[in-house]
């Protein structure tokens, strides 16, 4: 499968001043910006940073991003799953995953992350892929926003919506660890039945120990 990159841009006006939201960005435009100091869900920034410019190399790996002036303020990134998770195992090339999703505390409550979903979804290629996201709670700043878990998984299952994920029943001893955890997936309207099927083989795949 040849994965075809479309670079899609908009402004979005903030109280804080106005962001651009763009991408696919190329590793070398993704490694001369500024990386924010607050981007510190899933690791110190400086990795991060790191692992975000890797992730654009990958042939499949799409990464756009929120950028105020020369400084990126948030990010989403697609790439094939983790090869340790089930979502992996059937090999399929038309399955890519929304890996992370993260917006500075100051940026939040402006429909950032939204904003960067329907930037993704811009992209005609998306309509060639099957794109999943496993939401897991301990990865929430829950102590930042000073929400519970119930409306955290609210805030985030309506912005997964804004770019078409919706949620599906799976199986996955990580993901059924915990109620709030959750799987969304979007399929492409150019997705065929036979990727749909491995993809329900993939959700249940304990269905036959019972």
């Amino acid at each position: 499968m040849e994965h075809k990159k479309t670079y899609n841009a908009k402004e979005l006006k903030t109280p804080h001043g106005s962001l651009i939201i763009e991408g696919p960005i190329s590793s070398d435009k993704l490694a001369g910006y500024e990386f924010h100091e607050h981007l510190t869900a899933f690791r110190p920034p400086e990795q991060q940073h790191q692992a975000l410019v890797g992730i654009a190399q990958l042939e499949e790996g799409r990464i756009i991003i929120a950028r105020h002036h020369h400084t990126i303020v948030g990010y989403v990134t697609y790439l094939f799953p983790d090869p340790l998770e089930r979502w992996s195992e059937d090999k399929m090339d038309n399955l890519i995953e929304l890996g992370a999703i993260e917006v500075i505390p100051k940026f939040r409550g402006c429909a950032v992350g939204k904003n960067l979903l329907t930037v993704s979804m811009m992209d005609n290629a998306m309509e060639d892929y099957l794109i999943i996201t496993t939401e897991y709670y301990w990865h929430w700043d829950l102590k930042g926003t000073g929400l519970n878990v119930w409306e955290y998984r609210k805030i985030m299952e309506k912005m997964m919506n804004a770019g078409g994920l919706v949620w599906y029943a799976t199986d996955d001893p990580e993901i059924c660890s915990h109620p709030a955890n959750c799987l969304m997936a979007r399929i492409g309207t150019r997705v065929d039945v036979e990727t749909i099927q491995r993809f329900d083989r993939l959700r249940f795949m304990n269905r036959f120990m019972y």
